[in-house]
């Protein structure tokens, strides 16, 4: 996401579920909102039936959305990253650009250093060696007053918007069809449908999911749609947008208050072992503007910090300790994410594991080393309210987990919780809402909530350090933990304390006013780096007031009807609806769609019906642009160095592919994609299976929990695989007849459904053919046993994020008979 830099992590969404319907053309690429997110999708509908919208679906399937679509075109998984150069070298040659929005919104004509090249698939500064780059080149040309130099004319052949025509200049419709299996005519059709956009009072929306992050260029698969919303001026206005579908209400919570690895509370970085103090990591950190008369938000850091350590750690955490940045790990990798947590287990350097809430010898790729790896553990802590594959993976379940239990010495500790119903709390939905819930009936059995079993462990590992002390107590020793019920804290002291305080009175300097201390603060504006307040999480900031719980709040009233409703629930950050909404009005002030305007500038403030992603007083002839998160202040075409494999997405075939890169055939993959040697000999070639597989949800299941209900069951009792006619014939497998689907990691026996929805593909000249793999079964559970889609996928995963390549792999498939315990 590193164009738009909502900075804000893996995905939310930049407007909200409501805001659909103002779209004139809604296209779902890499998801399946109809299915996945049905009670989302009504605003879809209501796009096309209030609005006239135009419904496009690019995938693989023609799925349940493709079903009520007005336009659908196939592509072969792994393949999206052409599609979408494609269009944006149509957008350009045809000039269907809002020009004044990418002249005044965009880094389009800032100059880029004339070291920065890409040739043969291989952006300046690669190492061969290391497989990874030297980015120094990936930046601007700066003068001698530190700003980005800049040509308003676009006649610098190195300024982006150039170097962008350039990079593109290869995906012409004849290669983007030879890529993706994308017939030219649709190609061209759904480029018509999108460039309808450009002009500014039309809007487009984007919806995504897992289909766009799953696999090993997935942040470059959002981030190629990102510059294309920028290219039309449709990032910050009603109907616009990017919108990462999350497919579970709290996935948007765990990522906000820092559970990645490689992140605290409010998407802000750990610091790497090389920031070893506290200066050294706040000199990367607190981005100075980079054009004159830019915000450049992230200058606040040092604000959120301290007041983040503050929360954390209290009187402990003092000026003269540098707020206790000492007590924070400090990381010698980038990240430590699941598929190196599993890397380690198998080769022994892991051997306890703490499981909360995740089921992963279901989720995670590569069920048998995911297997093997839990097996080298001396123990597992599993805390979930259900029975799962992960707590069973010691027992024999026939072929579905084949395994010695007497060989395996891993001690499991199942500990019984809470499901969301039967406690009160928050969640956060992918519109960015904080949503309160209560409690509606008690937990059953021995069952605890998550919050009484962590704080019991904390307060075990703590005395146990206060006993026999150890290598380093400190971070524990002096943790704060203030709340009124120690032992299980209620929700709503957490709440307070994610929101944050006044630690002595403030006083505001513009108005004079006084916080008194202990008040709860009314907004992150309010942190400062002084320890004169705390806050767990910035972006919470203003949830939970003097004024009472704001995500409690159940005011459905909207607006004029345009999707907005401020008083329902509230959203991060500051209760704003929509992300970049001062980028719906023009340099000057004035909404780009007078009949759908976001906020609007009256003479002395910015006023409307969200919240300002601005200064509210700020003159527009201040000339701060909207990006206010990004230091130039600008939506980033060229993403500088923040994207691992370069400013520019570039099409790498999946790490399994059916085909040579049809644009640089020496550089077939991501070339800094990290794979473990064990994991790349578990790969599989073409010859020995030969078709595209990938992975997806049904609307009966919810991923993994719902097999347990017997409704859901019944409806879906099954695994199955979805394969097209024409393939069906080629191999002799009838409707419900019994396959075995093998990659190179392992086999699936399960039904065959024969369907009209996938179709073969003609890619590089030859048929090509795609498998659908649901994923909800395994052996626990109300419904029959099943084997897993993990057991087919390859354990690589995103080279930014590492989340796993579900999407395209290969497989083989064969009619067989049925299992013997089936």
């Amino acid at each position: 996401m590193a164009s738009l830099a909502p900075s804000f992590g893996r995905g939310a969404m930049t407007n909200t579920w409501q805001d659909i319907k103002n779209a004139n053309v809604v296209i779902v690429m890499g998801g399946n909102a109809a299915e996945a997110h049905p009670c989302g999708f009504k605003w879809v509908i209501e796009a096309k039936i209030e609005n006239d919208a135009k419904l496009v679906v690019v995938d693989p399937r023609f799925t349940r959305t493709a079903s009520v679509a007005d336009y659908y075109a196939p592509i072969r998984p792994g393949t999206d990253i052409a599609f979408l150069n494609g269009v944006i070298r149509y957008l350009l040659d045809k000039d269907a650009i809002q020009h004044e929005y990418v002249r005044a919104y965009t880094n389009a004509g800032l100059i880029v250093k004339d070291g920065f090249t890409f040739q043969d698939g291989l952006f300046s500064g690669y190492n061969e060696d290391t497989h990874s780059y030297d980015k120094s080149t990936w930046d601007y040309e700066l003068g001698p007053d530190g700003y980005a130099k800049f040509d308003d004319t676009w006649q610098d052949p190195h300024c982006v918007i150039n170097l962008l025509k350039q990079h593109v200049s290869r995906y012409t419709p004849e290669m983007v069809s030879r890529i993706c299996g994308t017939p030219q005519d649709k190609f061209l059709h759904v480029c018509e449908l999108i460039a309808s956009t450009s002009a500014p009072d039309k809007a487009m929306t984007s919806l995504f999911a897992l289909g766009w992050t799953q696999h090993s260029v997935g942040a470059q698969n959002i981030r190629n749609m990102a510059m294309i919303q920028l290219l039309l001026g449709n990032i910050g206005v009603a109907g616009g947008g990017m919108n990462a579908l999350r497919g579970h209400s709290n996935i948007q919570g765990l990522t906000d208050v820092g559970l990645l690895s490689n992140q605290m509370p409010g998407y802000m970085n750990l610091p790497n072992d090389k920031e070893t103090d506290f200066d050294t990591y706040m000199s990367t950190r607190q981005f100075k503007p980079l054009r004159p008369g830019q915000i450049s938000f992230y200058q606040n850091t040092r604000k959120l910090f301290v007041s983040l350590m503050k929360a954390l750690y209290g009187d402990a955490a003092t000026q003269e300790n540098n707020w206790a940045y000492d007590w924070l790990p400090k990381l010698d990798i980038p990240l430590y994410d699941i598929i190196k947590a599993f890397e380690m287990m198998n080769n022994g350097q892991m051997t306890g594991y703490i499981c909360q809430g995740f089921n992963p010898l279901q989720a995670f790729p590569d069920r048998g080393k995911i297997r093997r790896g839990l097996s080298k553990l001396k123990f597992l802590v599993t805390m979930d309210p259900l029975d799962t594959e992960t707590s069973r993976f010691w027992q024999d379940f026939g072929p579905q987990n084949p395994a010695n239990s007497a060989e395996i010495q891993t001690e499991v500790f199942q500990l019984p919780t809470t499901c969301f119903a039967e406690e009160n709390g928050s969640l956060v939905n992918s519109a960015r809402w904080l949503q309160w819930h209560w409690k509606a009936a008690d937990a059953p059995g021995i069952a605890m909530s998550d919050i009484w079993i962590m704080s019991g462990i904390f307060h075990r590992l703590r005395e146990l350090y206060r006993k026999e002390g150890g290598a380093f107590p400190d971070p524990i020793l002096n943790l704060t933990w203030k709340y009124t019920d120690p032992i299980s804290p209620d929700p709503e002291d957490l709440a307070k304390e994610m929101n944050g305080r006044a630690l002595a009175d403030l006083t505001d300097a513009a108005t004079g006013a006084v916080t008194k201390a202990g008040t709860l603060l009314d907004g992150f504006a309010q942190l400062r780096d002084d320890g004169t307040t705390s806050s767990g999480c910035w972006i919470f900031c203003g949830s939970f007031t003097e004024k009472g719980n704001q995500m409690a709040r159940r005011d459905a009233t909207d607006p004029r009807e345009q999707g907005i409703a401020p008083n329902w629930a509230w959203a991060w950050p500051a209760n704003r609806r929509i992300l970049y909404n001062r980028a719906s009005a023009d340099p000057a002030g004035k909404p780009w769609n007078p009949a759908k305007p976001v906020i609007s500038w009256n003479g002395t403030r910015w006023v409307g019906i969200d919240v300002p992603d601005y200064t509210p007083t700020l003159d527009p002839s201040a000339g701060a642009s909207p990006f206010i998160m990004n230091d130039e202040g600008l939506g980033r075409l060229f993403a500088r160095k923040l994207m691992v494999e370069g400013p520019f997405p570039e099409h790498y075939e999946p790490l399994e592919s059916p085909v040579e890169n049809a644009l640089h055939p020496k550089v077939q993959n991501n070339p800094v994609a990290r794979v473990f040697a064990n994991d790349r000999a578990a790969f599989g070639s073409p010859k020995n299976f030969p078709y595209v597989a990938t992975t997806y949800r049904l609307t009966e299941h919810f991923h993994f929990w719902t097999k347990h209900a017997l409704i859901n069951a019944i409806l879906q009792p099954e695994e199955f695989v979805e394969i097209g006619e024409v393939l069906a014939k080629e191999k002799g497998i009838e409707q419900g007849g019994w396959v075995k689907v093998s990659s190179n990691r392992g086999h699936v026996v399960c039904k065959a459904y024969v369907t009209k929805r996938i179709k073969p593909l003609t890619v590089d000249g030859k048929p090509t053919h795609v498998i659908g793999v649901p994923l909800h079964w395994g052996f626990t559970g109300q419904a029959r046993k099943g084997y897993g889609a993990n057991t087919l996928t390859p354990s690589v995963g995103d080279a930014n994020t590492q989340t796993p390549e579900f999407k395209a792999f290969l497989v083989n498939i064969e009619k067989t008979s049925a299992p013997v315990a089936a």
